[in-house]
């Protein structure tokens, strides 16, 4: 078993009585599919009350897909029936919060669909990256940098993890590293290895939810594919929404 795992092996992975949790896949821009999901989950919690539901989203909020902009304006608003929401930081927010201090992130930032997220804020100015950062530093919202700014790396509720990438094997969930959190893939998705609690997470990209003994993944290219997938856990039930 992982080191800090404290997980009752007779029983499956499971959440406390009364609490309901719907994870959110990677957005990437669709700001669309993200507001359907959110109605969606509305309406399962009118026809399914339960005590204290909660919302995660597992980050990669902006860049590729047409309205960034619009989703953190989401991320900003009340959350489905009004539920309690926590909103993790993905790597292609840290790229963006980079290229707003640092125009020498342009060039990975624009190759991950950074230009994209400039485009839906207005910014022009998309053949030069110094003059791109300035225009976006004036035209980006002090509320929306200061929810990126505020966004934590994990979460953790019953046997669950939630991260946007994953985890390092092999390393306590509690001493994980930033860098890991938000970037880790082949390492931790080729793993086998019981890392205390199921980890949740976006990052990779699969054309189905990918539900393991030790992770479930929920990033299906949305902006891409038109499928923003949400999964929703219960006790130790797991069931998924797709777009």
């Amino acid at each position: 078993m992982g080191a800090g795992s404290e997980r009752n092996l007779t029983r499956g992975p499971t959440l406390p009585a009364g609490r309901r949790i719907y994870a959110i896949g990677d957005v990437h821009g669709r700001a669309d599919l993200l507001a359907m999901l959110q109605r969606r989950i509305a309406a399962d919690l009118d026809r399914h009350p339960i005590a204290d539901p909660l919302l995660i989203c597992l980050g990669d909020y902006v860049d590729r897909g047409p309205d960034s902009a619009g989703v953190i304006e989401l991320l900003l608003g009340d959350a489905p029936a009004g539920m309690e929401r926590i909103a993790l930081l993905g790597n292609h927010e840290e790229l963006m919060l980079r290229f707003l201090v640092d125009e020498s992130a342009g060039p990975v930032w624009f190759a991950n669909g950074g230009d994209a997220t400039l485009e839906s804020y207005g910014v022009d100015a998309l053949d030069s990256y110094v003059r791109a950062r300035r225009q976006f530093e004036q035209l980006f919202p002090a509320r929306h940098r200061a929810l990126l700014e505020s966004l934590p790396l994990s979460h953790s509720e019953g046997d669950y993890f939630f991260a946007h990438a994953g985890v390092r094997p092999g390393t306590a969930l509690g001493d994980q590293r930033r860098e890991d959190l938000l970037w880790i893939r082949s390492e931790f998705l080729r793993s086998d290895a019981d890392h205390g609690k199921v980890v949740v997470h976006g990052h990779s990209i699969a054309a189905e939810p990918q539900s393991r003994a030790n992770r479930i993944g929920i990033d299906t290219g949305a902006y891409a594919s038109d499928r923003l997938t949400c999964l929703v856990l219960e006790g130790e039930k797991r069931r998924f929404f797709v777009t």
